[in-house]
């Protein structure tokens, strides 16, 4: 598989949200192909480590066609979902609030929200400091945070594994299914994601305190956990 020039800025903004308005149709589908299922375990966890009240409000970040969401449902909380794709908003038509927004400038008040859920989209954004500003500014003092993101075994055969499964496979696998390019490009753009520990302290110097920061089935994935400072 040959390298592609990653778009930056504007141009990134542009691409992402073309990219997911076109596997808008069968991103469930792939997702569920490429993680054999497990991302809903994922998920389901993500939601319960929020520890937050039944029935708080849970704004789902790059929300797609909503899986964050219903899950935050599911679990008894009041959800809405945020995209900057109106094609992944407009497929998760079974989502009661959907805001098509960009994730550096949300059209929400401050301190609005109980918490905050996020599923791997960290390496999509933009702009990721301004994004974390944002879910700062619009979780009240004392909420929380769960994002999850892709990740890479620390080594081994587990690691050879994944690269083989994620660099070759899923692609592979996208190509037949979906969009080619789209899933080309999605294993190269963990090019744009910090180290853990840069995340971590960004989610600081944004406003999360006791930000923890683990590694999820061995490092196949990897979450992020904070509580808004008072």
């Amino acid at each position: 598989m040959g390298t592609i020039k990653l778009p930056q800025g504007e141009e990134k903004t542009r691409q992402v949200r073309a990219m997911f308005d076109a596997i808008a149709p069968r991103y469930e589908l792939v997702n569920k192909l490429m993680t054999f299922g497990l991302d809903a375990r994922w998920r389901r966890r993500a939601v319960g480590d929020l520890r937050l009240a039944p029935n708080s409000l849970v704004l789902d970040i790059a929300a797609g066609t909503g899986d964050f969401t219903r899950e935050l449902i599911r679990q008894g909380h009041r959800a809405v979902a945020t995209d900057i794709s109106f094609g992944m908003l407009e497929a998760g038509r079974d989502v009661p609030e959907r805001v098509q927004a960009d994730a550096s400038a949300l059209p929400f008040c401050t301190a609005s929200f109980d918490g905050i859920t996020c599923g791997y989209a960290l390496r999509n954004f933009t702009d990721l400091a301004a994004t974390f500003d944002e879910m700062a500014r619009v979780t009240r003092p004392g909420g929380r945070i769960s994002l999850l993101e892709v990740a890479e075994p620390a080594g081994g055969l587990l690691r050879a594994g994944f690269r083989l499964w994620f660099r070759r496979i899923v692609p592979f696998i996208g190509s037949l299914v979906s969009d080619r390019a789209a899933y080309h490009y999605l294993p190269q753009s963990t090019a744009y994601l910090p180290e853990a520990e840069e995340i971590v302290r960004m989610l600081n110097r944004a406003g999360f305190s006791a930000v923890n920061h683990r590694r999820v089935m061995g490092g196949l994935s990897q979450q992020f956990l904070g509580t808004r400072s008072q």
